[in-house]
């Protein structure tokens, strides 16, 4: 994972010019200014949109080490747990986009670190200052339990605190969902940081992910209140005994509520160990509480599903093939609510490529395409699994070059009976592309029809890729 967090800015919010000069680096709508986070597979850039100057955060992942070191399912799995997250004490994902290159998150900018630097500092917090932030930190938490979502490795590096001193949870890339439970119920996989893990996960036997989560936090509030850890040894078997064994002592220095609450979470046996309703009652955590409210029935990010192009094209397969199969990567980059065209410049709609999902066979989509293009007038070339339309402009500078207007055809297979066709110009009139398109469509429109018509009556074909659009018919994923 990036350092600083999956959200993370550090630095001072001032920091809002346009790179100190009218050199700064563009992305669509996004200005990028300085790094700050930087790891092995990519890097987060503080970035403010140029229409309402908001700051955020861009994750900019390198997809082939991602690839090479086989974290993809962590990063889709991170994608996927943060969409269904929207609470003011969880970073908020605003926008999506893959390539065949990169991998962008558009994330909630927070400017006041991580919670690890802040203890670092002060040395501890005060049981004010500790109980309010630990609050937060449990809002947050019980929300993604609600969910279904298991963060697995809460620590303070994974707690960023805003300027307003907010608590901020990221880097969900260890997260489980419900799809990851066992047959048992229960969580299976060994992850999450040596002095934060539960006793229960290390001992291999499955584990409940809320009653981990807890432990983590108990953790949590015990480097806050005291200053250090409660587990500690450079010596790991050594470590893991003093966790089984809940080996720690809490400092008598510290309220009789403040000690209760930290015996009752660091409770080596989970089926002993304080639930998440009883810490929201615990009369220690009760004082000052304000719960906080989940941002689940606002639209604020509704265009989490827009447009986040980049300029990119994937790759065809070898070989002299009807279609090429795809994988999650470019599928991601062809959907409707993850395009990728345009992201570095402003580009007319006419510009880019149309997709569209369909189960009709590539050869006789082919030929359908080639006939209309024929009776428009163009010229047709088939091979090597692709179809390119082409005509000679009138007055083109160069009368010998045939591809003065050139479109290429590509069919891509993503499952049985299931592909996605690609329209993709190269040279001509955006009119004419346009027209062309048209054409295309509402042919191919009319060859599904009977298709449907053929095999399920009037009932529509159902695709994997028909969420992603809600238009009927021909599923367009790029116009």
């Amino acid at each position: 994972m990036v350092s600083g967090g999956a959200g993370a800015g550090t630095g001072d919010e001032s920091a809002r010019g346009r790179g100190g000069g009218g050199g700064a680096a563009l992305l669509g709508a996004y200005e990028l200014g300085r790094t700050v986070g930087e790891g092995n597979f990519g890097k987060v850039k503080q970035a403010r949109h140029r229409g309402t100057g908001a700051l955020f955060a861009i994750k900019i992942l390198d997809r082939a080490r991602v690839l090479s070191q086989r974290i993809g399912d962590q990063i889709r799995r991170e994608i996927a747990t943060l969409k269904l997250l929207r609470h003011p004490n969880v970073v908020r994902l605003h926008e999506v986009a893959a390539s065949k290159t990169k991998i962008y998150m558009v994330l909630e900018f927070v400017n006041g670190g991580e919670l690890f630097d802040r203890i670092a500092i002060k040395g501890k917090l005060s049981e004010e200052e500790g109980r309010r932030l630990f609050q937060q930190l449990i809002d947050g938490v019980s929300y993604c339990h609600e969910k279904g979502v298991y963060h697995r490795d809460l620590k303070p590096e994974n707690v960023l605190v805003d300027r307003k001193g907010n608590v901020k949870i990221s880097d969900f890339g260890l997260s489980a969902l419900p799809q990851h439970l066992g047959n048992d119920g229960l969580l299976h996989t060994t992850c999450g940081s040596p002095n934060y893990i539960a006793p229960e996960v290390l001992q291999n036997r499955g584990y409940d992910g809320s009653l981990s989560d807890i432990w983590s936090c108990g953790v949590i509030l015990y480097m806050m209140l005291v200053g250090y850890l409660p587990f500690d040894d450079r010596n790991i078997v050594v470590l893991y005994q003093k966790i089984f064994k809940g080996d720690t002592q809490i400092p008598e220095c510290l309220s009789p509520g403040a000690q209760n609450l930290l015996q009752r979470i660091l409770e080596p046996d989970p089926m002993k160990r304080i639930t998440m309703a009883e810490i929201k009652a615990h009369e220690w955590f009760q004082k000052d509480y304000v719960p906080a409210v989940p941002f689940d029935n606002d639209d604020e990010d509704s265009q989490l599903d827009l447009v986040l192009p980049v300029k990119e094209e994937i790759s065809p397969s070898p070989g002299d093939k009807t279609t090429h199969q795809i994988n999650a990567f470019q599928l991601i980059g062809m959907a409707s609510s993850l395009d990728l065209s345009g992201f570095f410049e402003e580009e007319d709609v006419t510009q880019r490529n149309i997709r569209f999902t369909t189960t009709h066979p590539p050869k006789d989509l082919f030929d359908k395409i080639e006939h209309s293009a024929s009776e428009m007038g163009f010229q047709v070339q088939r091979g090597h699994g692709k179809l390119k339309v082409t005509q000679n402009c009138t007055g083109a500078k160069n009368p010998k070059n045939p591809a003065s207007f050139l479109v290429c055809t590509e069919v891509f297979e993503l499952g049985p009976s299931l592909y996605v066709v690609e329209l993709k110009k190269s040279h001509g009139d955006p009119a004419l592309y346009r027209q062309l398109c048209e054409r295309i469509c509402s042919d191919l429109d009319v060859l599904m029809e009977q298709m449907r018509e053929q095999i399920f009556g009037t009932q529509p074909v159902a695709s994997d890729l028909a969420s992603l659009d809600n238009r009927s018919g021909t599923h367009l994923v790029a116009l």
